[in-house]
């Protein structure tokens, strides 16, 4: 099983890259294998919100599941990765 974080980045501090990699780090704590969008290489260029969106919703493409952080209503890509 596999499992996608979708939550609210753009707008948030740290992109709340906090917030993705603690429930990274307790799913994968219980044998879960986690994709999670603050993980996208972007070789340290600023990128536009389409270019992350693409790579994102490719990699929740491979996901048998996807889990909501607190805040993706707010989130026009977690609602997208949510359908």
């Amino acid at each position: 099983m596999t499992t996608y974080i979708a939550g609210p980045m753009t707008g948030v501090p740290q992109f709340n890259y906090p917030a993705f990699a603690y429930v990274k780090t307790v799913l994968a704590a219980k044998g879960i294998d986690v994709r999670s969008p603050h993980e996208i290489d972007d070789e340290g260029k600023a990128q536009t919100w389409e270019w992350y969106m693409f790579r994102a919703l490719r990699m929740m493409l491979d996901c048998d599941e996807v889990i909501l952080l607190p805040g993706w209503e707010q989130s026009k890509g977690a609602a997208l990765e949510r359908l």
